[in-house]
């Protein structure tokens, strides 16, 4: 539900002005519930995304993304908007054969100009475990507002160094 008022004008109250606000009433769970328009990809171009990829388990620095420079682990994957991070996963999991090891953990995050200050920002949004099935498995790039343009940096944790599962992960 979304209550609205005109900000910046008065209502008259026994005399006195009251200023309206805007405000929003619309939930974040109301919001991730709008359904993605299902993407065609037989009539629809796919993308080019740039993948960048570390396997220490840490995502990239943002300065390496800096002055037009970019690190040198990338990867070019076409694909669709509705792309999931476990799709993503095995696109990866083709080039690595190293990560196709179970227990290997993928966290995602998009990289995307900031447009406030020179440079750029990250912002992770969910994660995936070879031979695991997770609640962020399905999430797709549309529904985290991944823009043409943006890039999305994975950073890959082995199976001996992988972080505990946070209950978020079960076995398949």
């Amino acid at each position: 539900m979304l209550a609205a008022g005109v900000g910046g004008q008065g209502e008259c109250l026994a005399g006195r002005k009251r200023k309206m606000a805007v405000e929003s009433r619309v939930t974040q769970e109301e919001i991730k519930k709008e359904p993605e328009k299902p993407i065609d990809r037989e009539k629809t171009c796919p993308l080019l995304l740039r993948v960048f990829t570390t396997n220490n388990g840490r995502h990239h620095r943002m300065d390496e993304f800096s002055r037009g420079n970019v690190p040198s682990s990338e990867l070019q994957i076409y694909t669709w908007m509705d792309a999931t991070l476990k799709e993503l996963t095995s696109l990866v999991k083709e080039v690595y054969p190293e990560a196709r090891k179970k227990g290997t953990h993928f966290n995602f995050a998009i990289v995307f100009t900031d447009l406030k200050r020179p440079g750029y920002r990250v912002k992770e949004i969910g994660s995936t475990m070879s031979g695991r099935k997770g609640t962020d498995d399905s999430m797709t790039l549309q529904s985290q507002k991944f823009q043409i343009g943006d890039y999305l940096d994975i950073a890959i944790t082995p199976p001996n160094r992988a972080p505990p599962p946070s209950g978020r992960m079960r076995p398949y």
